[in-house]
């Protein structure tokens, strides 16, 4: 049996979400991960990577992913026989209040003796409370946290429990005082560590012998997207956004972007497209690097045999030139755009997309005019100032915008609630009345409560000065109802995918108002009525406003070539084998 230094874990957003009754509707269908967010944050694979190079053992489990692909899956048998050093937990979003800390009470029961950390950015910004719970030992805050972790696990595995040097760490000592030391460590750059780190992942199968563990989400091996990541922290301001610039700044005291090089990222795409044929998404807006960062990536991909798709995000209008650059220098690429609404005031108040319609259009027909494959487009409810009828003009707007851009079929269209809560950090949660927002969630037990609520609407962190949390929902709907009906028109969608959404819309809407009145019921008798709806609500929880193919990108028959995957796990798994031998015998 394998001794690991460090066991990291992932854990759902529900612990406890196959006993429990829960319309967690639309709350993920714009994301990769079903409503219980199994794909765990790729700073583990870089966390893990960084480890193992230094001689360490390191194993991921994805719990989430493991309980949804077995309903008969034991958590605790499976912790119960893993022997470890110290155990890792990542709590980065948000809607992990819950099931983060119930998975850190088992391995505690289990492993009494172990120190487990916490780490992520919803971690860092709640350190204070996490710490006070008995069964947590270390938060690490921050979000480059690679080489702070090696360095305290060299400090428990040494015994020394010297801590205090550690920047960035929130601990307890052993009479259970809490340190909080200063949080100073803030690299600006990404070179040294391999963000998302899938040769780490890839190896891991091998080295220990299980493929099941350390998968992203449910259904990867279907359908295998990876990504790499171009920065830590953003230059973008967006007010309700946890990641912006804002919110990386008072929450990990990142003044400025780190970015990860141009050469970097090539030689990553390089390393996935040896194993999958899927799309690889280029995460953020390259354009935050400038000019010659941009060019530099793309002149680098030029110079390669580029084989994946590459999905590129954009964060504000980009002129005709920026797609000719992309289209000369990459075979086949879609766009992601997230415009959240039409009206050009509220983008502006928001920072998204502070321009005119106008410029929109001009984007999206640029990027179709030079070769781009697939363009998503996202639009959300509940953002600062938009109000009822401004919900369901968005898709007046993705009307104006399908016919301006000649009704071309590479468009995409999507809508979404902002839910199930506001970020920490971000300028909306930080200031909500200066931004119309009324807050039900302050602190992290309180998060962990309301992501227990029976249906979604509950689960809302809040409500605007233009919007209660009925609006919220019902809008959503209307608004993913009408969408629907937009796509069906102009053959977007198929008839059975149109009858689908529809069915789970009304479903869902008639669950809402049924849910709204057993919470009416006197608190003994709720939990036996939520039960007897359990079942029904299991069939409309994922996909619930969108069709469950619609934002896949086409890939080959032969997505994944298994026999090149274990051709590449195998190479790293000699070269781990030659580097742990080498350290071996320099220190004979």
């Amino acid at each position: 049996m394998v001794y690991f230094d460090l066991v990291l874990l992932h854990a759902p957003s529900i612990y406890d979400f196959r006993e429990k009754s829960l319309l967690a509707g639309p709350i993920s269908d714009v994301v990769p991960s079903s409503p219980v967010f199994e794909m765990y944050p790729i700073g583990l694979t870089s966390i893990a990577d960084y480890l193992e190079r230094f001689g360490l053992k390191v194993k991921i489990i994805n719990i989430a992913n493991r309980m949804l692909m077995d309903p008969s899956f034991n958590v605790e048998n499976k912790l119960k026989k893993i022997k470890a050093k110290a155990f890792g937990i990542d709590f980065h979003w948000l809607p992990h209040a819950h099931g983060s800390i119930e998975l850190a009470k088992i391995v505690r029961k289990l492993h009494p003796n172990k120190p487990i950390i916490f780490g992520g950015l919803s971690a860092t910004y709640y350190h204070e409370e996490l710490i006070k719970y008995p069964f947590i030992d270390f938060v690490m805050r921050g979000d480059s946290t690679e080489k702070l972790i090696l360095t305290l696990i060299d400090e428990i595995n040494n015994g020394s429990n010297v801590f205090s040097g550690i920047p960035n760490l929130t601990w307890k000592s052993e009479d259970g005082e809490v340190h909080v030391n200063p949080l100073t460590y803030v690299p600006d750059n990404l070179n040294e560590f391999d963000v998302p780190g899938y040769r780490y992942t890839i190896k891991s199968v091998f080295k220990y012998l299980n493929y099941k563990d350390p998968l992203p989400y449910n259904g990867w091996l279907q359908y295998p997207n990876t990504a790499i990541l171009t920065a830590r922290g953003c230059t973008q301001g967006c007010l309700i956004c946890g990641g912006s610039k804002i919110a990386y700044k008072q929450n990990c005291n990142r003044p400025r972007l780190a970015l990860r090089s141009p050469e970097k990222l090539v030689e990553d795409i390089i390393f996935i497209q040896r194993f999958s044929r899927a799309p690889i998404f280029i995460l953020h807006d390259i354009r935050q690097g400038g000019k010659e960062y941009v060019d530099e990536f793309l002149g680098r991909l030029k110079n390669i045999k580029l084989k994946n798709e590459l999905v590129f995000e954009l964060f504000q209008y980009a002129n005709e030139k920026f797609f000719q650059k992309i289209n000369e220098a990459v075979p086949k690429y879609s766009m992601e755009l997230t415009l959240e609404t039409h009206d050009e005031d509220i983008r502006r108040y928001n920072g998204k997309f502070r321009c005119t319609n106008k410029k929109v259009i001009d984007s999206l027909n640029y990027a179709l005019k030079h070769g781009c494959a697939k363009i998503d487009l996202f639009f959300m409810v509940g953002i600062p100032e938009q109000d009822y009828a401004s919900a369901l003009k968005n898709i007046e707007f993705v009307e104006e915008i399908h016919n301006a851009c000649n009704q071309d079929k590479r468009l995409s269209y999507f809508v979404a609630p902002l839910a199930p809560f506001l970020d920490p950090a971000s300028p909306a949660f930080e200031n909500p009345d200066l931004h119309g927002y009324k807050k039900f969630c302050l602190t992290l037990e309180d998060h962990r409560e309301a992501i227990k609520a029976p249906s979604w609407k509950y689960m809302l962190s809040y409500e605007t000065n233009a919007m209660s949390r009925d609006e919220i929902v019902n809008s959503t709907y209307e608004s993913a109802k009408l969408l629907n009906e937009f796509k069906y028109k102009y053959d977007l969608i198929s008839e059975l995918t149109y009858n689908d959404v529809n069915n789970k819309i009304d479903a869902s809407m008639k669950y809402i108002d049924q849910i709204d009145k057993i919470m009416a019921l006197p608190e003994a008798e709720r939990a036996d009525s939520l039960a007897e709806i359990q079942k029904e609500i299991e069939g409309i929880n994922e996909y619930s406003i969108c069709g469950e193919n619609e934002l896949k990108w086409e890939v080959k028959k032969n997505y994944a070539n298994f026999i090149s995957l274990t051709m590449v796990g195998m190479e790293l798994l000699i070269e781990d084998i030659a580097i742990n031998l080498k350290r071996k015998f320099s220190k004979v």
